[in-house]
């Protein structure tokens, strides 16, 4: 099977990492009998200092040509990089936006699992820790305060800023299906989150929820607002399987639930449209302030890479490979400085991006 790969190195230390999925997936083409061609783009900070906009329409449409597009990570420090002195239009995490809209990318979907061999990086407590968690966060992605209507104006002598949050019918409508699909592949268990005591967008959001429910007689569906949300994710996790929200929601509730994982460097993300076509990329940013160093964990974009088999190629024993070589890398105690449990160094043995990489690609197997 041939696949054509755009890649999106980005900012940051998104080529490091980028790399490493690359050599992953090398390994996997050859050890499967497929064949991989790559094109990369120009997206986030690197963009705006060659063509002075975060994406250009000719990366669009570069995108738009691949069967699937894997990123790194974009942006920089937003305190001294001088992309953020842009108008927000025209800075890195507008083409991450104007990609999402143009790719219909709808449904972000954010696993957070606990590797067993990560437990004690995980900062819950030990009781929790030991049941372990495995959990789908499916957030939409095109809607919401995100993509609403914004200004910023003066009345009566102050500044006044406004932001819009607003959802159609047929929006809540397809990331709900594709989330109740989604969960008859997993623990046939949904959790709808909204904050319908007082918004009326999560009114329509729940209303439409249970319209959608109807045709899944075998999954389950609860009902949580968000910021009880918020406080079940660290009391008791293993009661999730798929959580189902907004944009906004989704975005702060997946970084909830990666940093209970141990790291947010172990996260993979998968952002789907209507057909198989996905953007795949690690859930972090692009850690300006390590790149360069050859620390920074790249499982993350591994995982993401294997869930782009996964849900745009159909390659489940591809993607399987991936996982277990994951698995093995973390048993035989390699860590990187992210992983690395404090006062147990001694016990695991410390490796940098290109190193992980490599292990990684030694465990990857055709079983």
């Amino acid at each position: 099977m041939k696949l054509n790969i755009t890649c999106i190195p980005g900012d940051g230390i998104g080529p490091e990492i980028v790399t490493e999925a690359k050599k992953v997936l090398d390994k996997v083409a050859s050890e499967f009998g497929h064949s991989i061609e790559y094109k990369d783009i120009l997206m986030g900070g690197c963009s705006i200092d060659v063509h002075g906009v975060p994406l250009t329409d000719e990366a669009i449409e570069d995108a738009k040509a691949a069967d699937a597009v894997l990123m790194g990570s974009i942006g920089g420090n937003t305190s001294t990089s001088p992309w953020y002195k842009l108008e927000p239009s025209l800075r890195p995490e507008a083409g991450l936006l104007k990609l999402r809209k143009s790719l219909n990318l709808f449904a972000n979907l954010r696993p957070a699992y606990l590797y067993p061999q990560l437990k004690d990086a995980c900062p819950l407590k030990e009781a929790v820790a030991d049941k372990g968690f495995d959990m789908l966060i499916m957030r939409e992605l095109t809607g919401g305060l995100y993509f609403g209507e914004r200004w910023t104006k003066e009345e009566n002598g102050e500044q006044v800023a406004t932001d819009t949050l607003v959802y159609k019918e047929s929006e809540i409508r397809r990331i709900a299906i594709r989330a109740f699909d989604v969960a008859r592949k997993r623990r046939k268990s949904v959790i709808s989150v909204d904050k319908a005591n007082v918004l009326d967008s999560s009114r329509l959001w729940r209303k439409v929820v249970e319209e959608v429910k109807k045709d899944y007689p075998d999954v389950t569906l609860e009902h949580m607002l968000v910021d009880n949300c918020a406080m079940q994710l660290v009391k008791e996790p293993t009661q999730f399987d798929v959580v189902l929200t907004e944009n906004m929601f989704g975005d702060i509730l997946s970084d909830e639930a990666s940093m209970i994982t141990g790291s947010i460097g172990m996260l993979p993300s998968a952002s789907l449209n209507d057909t198989s076509f996905g953007l795949y990329e690690p859930s972090h940013g692009s850690a300006p302030d390590i790149a360069g160093k050859d620390i920074a964990n790249p499982i993350a974009t591994v995982l993401s890479a294997a869930m782009m088999l996964r849900y745009s190629f159909n390659l489940d024993k591809e993607a399987d490979a991936i996982e277990n070589a994951v698995r093995k890398v973390l048993e035989d105690g390699y860590r990187t400085t992210d992983l690395m449990p404090k006062g147990g160094e001694d016990n695991f043995k410390l490796v940098g991006c290109r190193m992980m990489g490599d292990l990684l690609v030694e465990r990857i197997s055709n079983c």
